[in-house]
């Protein structure tokens, strides 16, 4: 088995894009919803939310987030 190659980040060259995947509100894996660089001093990121491409948001420590009791 290959090891995966991510594509190097064009803004810092020092990290690569890494893909992030969530769940939609009905459950429902959304795959590569969101690019990262690896690189923390470089903060890079592209997302998809409702068809619309958002790039270089505020990146927030998800530790305070509290989870959804289901």
């Amino acid at each position: 088995m290959e090891p995966l190659v991510f594509p190097r980040c064009q803004k810092c060259s020092a990290g690569d894009l890494v893909p992030l995947s969530d769940f939609g509100s009905q459950g429902a894996a959304i795959h590569y919803k969101a690019w990262v660089c690896t690189n923390p001093d470089c903060g890079f990121n592209l997302k998809i939310r409702n068809g619309d491409v958002y790039v270089n948001e505020p990146i927030s420590n998800g530790s305070n987030h509290a989870a959804r009791l289901r």
